[in-house]
């Protein structure tokens, strides 16, 4: 299981100039490449979202 969590799947991603510059800028102040921003705050948001169907279903 450990092999297919480290396995990365490509995507294209386009974003407005202005997103991108915000998303820049939030990445340095976190010290994190602008892929690992974007990555991180997916999975922040997935995390959020499973919590929030459990809540619900209880």
């Amino acid at each position: 299981m450990e092999n297919k969590e480290k396995e990365k799947k490509q995507i294209l991603l386009r974003l407005s100039s202005s997103l991108w510059k915000d998303l820049s800028q939030w990445a340095e102040d976190d010290f994190r490449s602008i892929n690992g921003q974007i990555e991180y705050l997916l999975n922040e948001c997935v995390k959020e979202h499973k919590k929030g169907k459990n809540k619900s279903s209880e």
